[in-house]
């Protein structure tokens, strides 16, 4: 044989492998976004409740109103006892299933934890939503420039990390015992790779991302399921309700779309659209281009030049406003 009939089977090899790394990656999708829609898993079966973690607002609540339209009863954790009682009240009448509130504020250190327990001891819990979480900012921002910074990295570390292991460590014993539990821990695309900017909350959201792979690699053999759910644009309070596109999911879309992958996927994007995304900037936006001196410029300048537009339709809003 010769070495150029050598170098043509090693090539041919090479295609077929990845025809078929390709071929397996589309199938997958196709089973995770699209016969998912036809083929759900009954939450049921998990337990009678489970319990979201920053309920109130944006995807948070958009899965306690999904979990209680698929026949769950609901426990709803957040800090504000008004929005609490509000969204309670919405999903006892919208569906006719049991809610229970916890007002806690997630950026407090672990001293909140006793009271959670508490709260929720005697509940057949089955699911977990591990969504609460916060940024620094509306706009990408070197480090330094974090608002009270001392404070504030504490705060997002203690709601966006510590609030995942300790919400876990609660709930997971009671689905060890019975065989079978579901803990969804909502990670962000932003952490999938570094990116510069943002690089606080995307530091946490690789935690929540690595904590969530290891503990399904550590418990899937005794019945329990861990999702990592890592999301592009939601239109939500965070992200300033940004117009929903092709792009842009709305909370509910998302929020349905993604518990249909339970099953199907132990990290998802959530929804087809978000994963052709992460395919494509995959392709286009390699880490040495991300992570440049030169795309960190010219974010910062893009952030710059919104920041400004945004302050100049305020003031034309006020100027509207006062002569009316």
């Amino acid at each position: 044989m010769s070495f150029i009939d050598a170098l043509a089977i090693i090539g041919g090899f090479t295609v077929v492998f990845h025809l078929l790394r390709l071929a397996w990656r589309c199938w997958c999708g196709f089973r995770q976004f699209v016969l998912s829609e036809l083929w759900h898993v009954d939450l049921k079966t998990y337990g009678q409740w489970a319990v979201v973690t920053g309920a109130t607002s944006g995807i948070g609540k958009a899965y306690a109103h999904e979990l209680a339209q698929r026949g769950l009863d609901v426990v709803l954790v957040s800090r504000s006892d008004d929005k609490l009682q509000m969204i309670a009240k919405e999903i006892e009448d919208q569906y006719g299933r049991k809610t229970r509130t916890i007002q806690v504020d997630f950026t407090d250190s672990q001293c909140i934890y006793p009271a959670i327990a508490e709260q929720l001891q005697g509940l057949e819990i089955g699911i977990l939503v591990n969504n609460v979480g916060m940024t620094y900012s509306d706009h990408f921002a070197y480090f330094l420039e974090i608002p009270d910074a001392e404070q504030k990295i504490t705060q997002i570390i203690n709601c966006n990390m510590l609030s995942v292991p300790q919400m876990t460590r609660l709930v997971l014993p009671g689905m060890v015992e019975r065989g079978t539990g579901l803990i969804i821990n909502i990670s962000s695309e932003v952490g999938v790779r570094p990116q510069p900017l943002l690089s606080l909350y995307c530091a946490t959201k690789i935690f929540v991302t690595y904590f969530s792979q290891c503990l399904h690699a550590e418990y899937t053999s005794k019945g329990i399921i861990v999702q990592c759910v890592a999301p592009f644009m939601v239109s939500t309070n965070m992200t300033k309700q940004i117009a929903v596109n092709f792009f842009v999911r709305s909370a509910s879309g998302f929020a349905r779309e993604a518990l249909n992958t339970v099953g199907h996927s132990s990290y998802t994007s959530g929804c087809l659209s978000h994963a052709l995304q992460n395919t494509a900037l995959t392709i286009l936006l390699p880490d040495w281009l991300r992570m440049s001196p030169f795309l960190v410029r010219k974010l910062r300048n893009f952030a710059t030049a919104s920041r400004h537009d945004a302050d100049v339709c305020k003031q034309k809003d006020g100027l509207g406003h006062k002569e009316e």
